[in-house]
């Protein structure tokens, strides 16, 4: 009885820290990860967005980003002269946390399994090494509900 309750308890504590944090609205520029927030935030380097309301309307550059855009995704198009933002690959970030390089990583509850994907380090609010499903694997937050 106690393996049953203890191995119901492993397996609700990894759904519960993976699940998808639908505060967070992603954003693509330059095929980097980052959240509308922290473009909203920097105004002045933002040349133009498009806003993409679901999976099917997006642009092939785009499609990678599918599993972000249930709820939309925004791209933004940078000014000449500011695209040199800090950022990071994810496989950097595993490196970094002691993981291999290939692993997936999740992001507020979405799965990276591409680690070659990248990141701006500014929406990196805090980062956590867990067991999901048996592996070591890294959660990133952007430490922010908005």
């Amino acid at each position: 009885m106690k393996k049953i309750l203890y191995s119901f308890l492993i397996l609700s504590s990894a759904v519960l820290s993976a699940q998808k944090n639908p505060s967070v609205k992603f954003a693509v520029a330059n095929d980097i990860v980052g959240t509308v927030g922290m473009f909203n935030a920097k105004k002045a380097i933002v040349q133009s967005s498009n806003i993409y309301k679901s999976p099917a309307g997006l642009p092939q550059a785009l499609k990678k980003y599918s599993f972000l855009a249930e709820k939309g995704i925004t791209e933004f198009k940078i000014k000449n002269g500011y695209e040199a933002l800090d950022r990071f690959s994810l496989a950097q970030l595993n490196a970094q946390n002691g993981l291999p390089e290939n692993n997936p990583v999740f992001f507020e509850g979405y799965e990276f399994s591409d680690s070659t994907t990248k990141i701006y380090a500014e929406v990196i609010g805090s980062t956590e090494v867990k067991d999901h499903n048996g592996k070591k694997t890294l959660f990133l937050s952007t430490g922010t509900t908005k």
